[in-house]
């Protein structure tokens, strides 16, 4: 069976919500094995290190022991072996427009969203296990990225989705990283009335529990 390393955080939690979409389950199809991120488990685990030097989470560790890491590489993996319901595009067309849009919404948000949160509210967390930017940089990064958000609210427009006028990878990134920031305290940026539809739309889907839950 495979075995999931996993975490806190919206890249664990975006993979699992993958899998799910895919009628996967954990128990039955994967294994999973949790690590505590606040106490920097994962990097203080000597199997954890040598699976991905790196110390971060997921992994996707295979039945012959081959590490997979990154959590889109690891979701077009499942989806490769899973290829229903389709979440990446079904021919080359589509399946560019899907990298498009995730790789514009990685880029523009989640890259200054994550630097400018390890640079202020998760600075205690970080800045002893990684280089972060100064709290003003940090500051400046984070409203960059809200500006993009209000950027995303106006390329979603009426649409609850992104892609391809049905639910993708690149709506699931989306979904993931709003919801991670709502676990630190941020809001979705004023102007963004179409982002709070989407996000409202998407907490019914049945992985959107992941988000609800303690661990």
């Amino acid at each position: 069976m495979i075995t999931l390393h996993s975490s806190l955080g919206p890249n664990p939690r975006l993979v699992r919500m993958f899998m799910i979409e895919k009628g996967l389950e954990e128990g039955r199809d994967f294994a999973r094995v949790h690590y505590d991120i606040i106490t920097g488990q994962n990097r203080q685990d000597a199997g954890y290190m040598a699976r991905n030097p790196q110390g971060t989470t997921p992994t996707l560790e295979l039945e012959d022991g081959t590490c997979l890491t990154e959590s889109w590489p690891i979701c077009e993996y499942v989806e490769e072996l899973n290829p229903a319901p389709n979440l990446f595009g079904e021919t080359p067309v589509e399946r560019a427009t899907v990298r498009k849009w995730a790789r514009l919404f990685d880029q523009e948000v989640v890259v200054p969203m994550t630097m400018g949160f390890r640079a202020g509210a998760g600075r205690p967390m970080f800045e002893p296990r990684m280089s972060v930017v100064s709290t003003g940089a940090g500051a400046e990064l984070s409203a960059m990225s809200d500006e993009k958000w209000r950027l995303f609210d106006s390329y979603l427009g009426s649409s609850d989705h992104i892609a391809l006028g049905r639910f993708t990878f690149a709506d699931l990134l989306i979904f993931a990283f709003a919801n991670f920031g709502f676990t630190v305290g941020w809001k979705l940026p004023e102007g963004t009335d179409n982002l709070a539809r989407f996000v409202a739309a998407h907490n019914r889907r049945p992985c959107a529990a992941i988000w609800q839950q303690a661990e």
